[in-house]
């Protein structure tokens, strides 16, 4: 199984990753003849207490994106009043030191504002650590991401 152990920072379990536009996307910008934004390069915090991936709203915007929906999310800062966010497709790519990244070629993701003010422009949530191992060594700082 493909993974990468890295260094835990002081904000966290930090990985480097790319946002691009998602494949169907890149088909039809294709097929109409116009060219395809390059991936954004963004540092994301693997976060096992967020439910669904979030980026900063700044991403989608470098990618020209529009929204495809909108959710409803509830946050430790909004208690039980949950606040409504954009919603967009996207591709994801977080390469490995060593061996080939994991790539998500289409994932709904969440835009979330005050994540670069962290320190990070994404949350990498369940969604995408439901197919991985996630395995956090904080006696020795580091963790591990197999895929």
């Amino acid at each position: 199984m493909p993974h990468f152990t890295l260094q835990v920072t002081p904000a966290g379990p930090i990985v480097d990753a790319f946002v691009g536009v998602s494949a169907a996307r890149q088909a039809a910008l294709q097929a109409a003849g116009q060219q395809v934004p390059m991936p954004v390069r963004i540092r994301a915090l693997v976060d096992t207490g967020a439910s669904a991936t979030c980026i900063d709203p700044s991403v989608p915007v470098a990618l020209g994106l529009t929204p495809t929906g909108n959710i409803s999310m509830t946050t430790p800062s909004t208690g039980t009043t949950p606040h409504s966010a954009d919603v967009y497709d996207v591709a994801l790519l977080i390469p490995g030191p060593t061996f080939p990244p994991l790539t998500l070629p289409t994932i709904p993701v969440a835009a979330v504002d005050l994540l670069q003010a962290q320190g990070f422009h994404a949350l990498i949530g369940r969604d995408i650590l439901g197919a991985c191992v996630f395995h956090y060594n904080g006696a020795v700082g580091t963790f591990t991401l197999a895929f």
